[in-house]
């Protein structure tokens, strides 16, 4: 008896559905990703929700536009820098500052936020400059007052270093070099911006 050339086709598992912060997380995630292949211009709801595997309206339902994600998205996403170096001495803390900045800022959730602050228009950027601000330069500013602090009680630095003209230096020059030159700092730069500009300012 001649059996058949065709076989059944194995059933195919379905894949379980994705709820709440399960859910979330992809989106979120997609979104990030979306930005770093796509950019700010390129970006959209249906896109984000494709890439999620889900759909257009579980987007919509958490986000109501596309600023509303992303913002959200760089937020959760941005690395914490919120522990302070303890290497010792003021300059060997600030330079370990320096390259920590850097990995939050050429993250993929940094990479998006640079992308989104390049490529939107001036209304829309406004939306993000409290992300960088609360994401990376207030925490910036608060490791750095705090390496400066420990270096006036161990005698390195002068009374009245932790002003706050000083304590930007260094956040200011990174975001000038990420924002208006659209380069990386390497760690012989960062070594000559703590070399020639911050260990004068707080010498003793």
């Amino acid at each position: 008896m001649a059996t058949s050339r065709w076989t059944a086709a194995p059933a195919r598992a379905a894949s379980p559905r994705r709820r709440g912060p399960v859910l979330e997380q992809a989106i979120l995630e997609a979104a990030l990703e979306q930005l770093s292949t796509v950019g700010w211009s390129g970006l959209t709801m249906e896109g984000v929700a494709t890439a999620a595997q889900t759909g257009k309206a579980a987007v919509y339902r958490r986000w109501p536009s596309k600023e509303d994600l992303v913002v959200h998205a760089l937020r959760v996403g941005l690395p914490r820098l919120d522990e302070v170096p303890g290497l010792g001495s003021v300059r060997e803390d600030l330079l370990e500052l320096c390259k920590r900045i850097r990995d939050a800022m050429y993250s993929r959730p940094g990479f998006a936020l640079r992308a989104v602050l390049h490529e939107c228009d001036t209304v829309t950027a406004e939306r993000f400059h409290d992300v960088i601000s609360e994401g990376v330069v207030n925490p910036s500013v608060r490791l750095i007052k705090e390496v400066i602090r420990r270096g006036i009680e161990r005698g390195e630095v002068r009374s009245g270093g932790t002003d706050d003209y000083v304590c930007d230096v260094i956040p200011a020059m990174l975001m000038y070099r990420s924002k208006v030159c659209g380069s990386e700092w390497t760690d012989e730069e960062f070594e000559g911006l703590i070399d020639q500009v911050m260990v004068p300012l707080l010498r003793r």
